[in-house]
């Protein structure tokens, strides 16, 4: 109900192209393409088809908007270098920046005073990032061998430039780019470890570090803004930022051993919690040590089919205007059911036909409630999960247990019931 139609549509797109169209062709295909006698689950069946499939329209969606993103971010610091009477102040997306304090309105002059007036020495925020690469350096390592201390010290080089691009891009976009940068990280520490060195383990863990800096200088900007905007002081932003990581620190480890306890079947896929997108960086890991040598027949052509399809998709969208592109569904959102499933598809579409037909009923109540409800199902499906697991830490089982089967399958089951 919260999420655009358009990705809503996407999602159900995507689950019938998969599950409707893609997934029972190839399973038919099974002998041919690949062994028939393996699991649909196993990585060199039918499960490859789905996961990398996936991971194709996610990269190609991914490296457009990268390379878009990117170009912009370029062009508007070309643009800032070339107006040297507008020295110091960064443009905004599609709008001229002001010249001077004048075109600023009294309450913008205002925000401005007052932002600047705390401001973070540049001494402080430099020593701070040199102390917590030191402390990464020396401790990441530890947790996971695979990640030599060169590889994190390479990725402290290299992620303020990323991190930059990130922050400034999401600023003129509002579109984060953290996890491409994380599957740069991947791809190209998986690939340096190499097999003999633990490369999956070394890219994934890489691809957490990257993504923890590119996504907190972005996500932390936007707070800055949000400051800016309420009058709030930066340095209390900052110290707020601190002391939420501080909690965080405890707090993660202890909701993940939480579900990891209550939930052995935690990241499985039918499981309660599966994690998808756990198993699709997995695979990207796999793929940059092992390269495409050990997935099944035309695995690698479908991957590339895929990859520029979405790509293409993008170019399209780009050029058509925003009156048709809104018409156009969004390769990223079509991804999600190739590897999660349909019942997430359906569950999106039901929520978006909800919000459409509250929208013809009555616009102005759908505007101002619509949120509301959205997000009070969140919470309380999300506050479900603790009295969950306390349940499920306990042994206690559910006394009811419902299941939907083919008129076949039930069939089956009465007749080994004896009820039919």
């Amino acid at each position: 109900m919260i999420c655009p139609h358009i990705v809503n549509i996407s999602v159900l797109l995507g689950g019938i192209v998969s599950y409707g169209l893609m997934w029972p062709l190839i399973w038919n295909k099974r002998g041919d393409w690949y062994d028939a006698d393996l699991s649909p689950k196993s990585m060199n069946g039918l499960q490859a088809y789905k996961v990398f499939i996936a991971i194709s329209l996610i990269l190609g969606d991914g490296l457009y908007n990268f390379v878009k993103v990117l170009g912009r971010t370029l062009c508007a610091l070309y643009v800032q270098l070339r107006q040297k009477d507008n020295e110091g102040i960064l443009p905004v997306a599609e709008q001229a920046s002001p010249s001077n304090s004048e075109q600023l309105s009294f309450d913008d002059q205002r925000r401005t005073q007052l932002f600047l007036k705390d401001q973070i020495p540049t001494w402080f925020s430099a020593a701070g990032y040199v102390g917590i690469a030191a402390i990464s350096i020396a401790t990441v390592p530890h947790i996971f061998p695979q990640l030599k201390w060169y590889y994190v010290l390479v990725i402290y080089l290299i992620a303020p430039t990323l991190a930059f691009c990130n922050a400034y891009g999401c600023g003129l976009t509002d579109w984060s780019l953290a996890s491409t940068y994380g599957k740069v990280a991947i791809f190209t520490i998986g690939a340096w470890a190499g097999n003999s060195h633990g490369g999956v383990i070394a890219g994934l863990a890489a691809c957490g570090v990257m993504m923890n800096i590119v996504s907190t200088a972005s996500d932390l900007t936007q707070d800055f803004k949000t400051g800016y905007l309420t009058l709030a002081s930066p340095r209390s932003m900052f110290v707020s930022q601190i002391i939420g990581t501080a909690m965080g620190c405890v707090i993660s480890p202890s909701v993940f051993w939480l579900f990891f306890k209550a939930f052995p079947d935690l990241g499985e896929i039918g499981s309660a919690y599966p994690a998808p997108n756990a198993v699709v960086y997995r695979n990207m890991a796999i793929l940059a040590v092992e390269g495409t040598d050990s997935l099944p027949k035309y695995c690698v052509l479908l991957c590339g089919v895929f990859f520029a399809a979405a790509f293409l998709i993008n170019v399209i969208k780009d050029c058509i205007g925003k009156q048709r592109a809104r018409f156009v569904p969004l390769p990223m959102a079509m991804a999600i059911p190739f590897y999660i499933g349909t019942y997430f598809a359906i569950d999106m579409f039901i929520g978006s036909a909800i919000k459409f037909v509250w929208e013809k009923i009555n616009k102005a109540k759908a505007d101002a409630f619509v949120p509301a409800v959205a997000s009070g199902m969140i919470c309380g499906d999300g506050i479900w999960t603790l009295p969950a697991s306390i349940l499920a830490l306990a042994g206690v089982k559910p006394p009811i247990c419902m299941k939907f089967l083919s008129s076949k399958d039930n069939a089956r089951v009465d007749k080994f019931l004896g009820l039919s």
